[in-house]
């Protein structure tokens, strides 16, 4: 498969879940707040593909986030049946999906912190990007709690389904803890990946 018909796989994968998941969900309030990150990415990463195209993995991690985002914002991210099912098979004291999607807001974020900041700066491969890559994701997680926070204040019990706190009174703490773990595992992992990937697009020499 070339790098065309990739991009046009998860768009084509993007757009079947956006429709479903717009189709009948929990509520159309929580699911607008859940999925309107999706609403500002789609639009930006089509304006900049021209002139600044990102690598196949991030391009597919930002895939994979979205679908996340979209489930969630179709069932809530308390309700989602699939883990709903494992919190009763295993007896868990709530519905994992969240955490799921928090590991996901430091995961993908950090791959495509690195690439512009590889990119677009002096920084190079090593300690203080790799430190700075997760400071970003860091801001980003907090910022997204600050958001929820003010969603919930103008809105009041309306936002409960989009906070998603289930009794957890340590659960923004949370939020951001796996996100930085995210941010974490996704440099170890997927760090010789993202170089090799960026060598052969000719967007960066080490």
């Amino acid at each position: 498969m070339n790098r065309q018909q990739y991009l046009s796989s998860l768009f084509v994968l993007v757009t079947i879940f956006f429709i479903w998941s717009a189709i009948h969900p929990h509520d159309y309030f929580t699911w607008f707040l859940e999925v309107f990150p999706v609403l500002i990415a789609i639009p930006l990463l089509v304006m900049t593909y021209s002139k600044f195209p990102l690598t196949n993995l991030v391009y597919g991690l930002i895939a994979a986030h979205m679908l996340i985002l979209l489930v969630g914002g179709h069932y809530t991210y308390a309700e989602m049946p699939l883990f709903s099912w494992l919190r009763d098979y295993y007896s868990w004291d709530r519905n994992y999906y969240d955490r799921l999607g928090h590991v996901a807001q430091g995961f993908v974020p950090a791959m495509i912190a690195r690439e512009i900041l590889l990119r677009t700066s002096p920084l190079r491969s090593g300690k203080w990007l790799f430190f700075i890559v997760v400071c970003i994701c860091l801001a980003i997680s907090a910022f997204y709690e600050f958001i929820e926070w003010w969603v919930a204040l103008a809105s009041g019990s309306d936002a409960v389904a989009f906070l998603a706190t289930q009794g957890d009174v340590w659960d923004t703490q949370w939020d951001m803890f796996l996100a930085f773990l995210g941010a974490v595992s996704s440099q170890l992992l997927l760090t010789k990946m993202h170089m090799r990937q960026m060598r052969q697009m000719h967007v960066y020499i080490d």
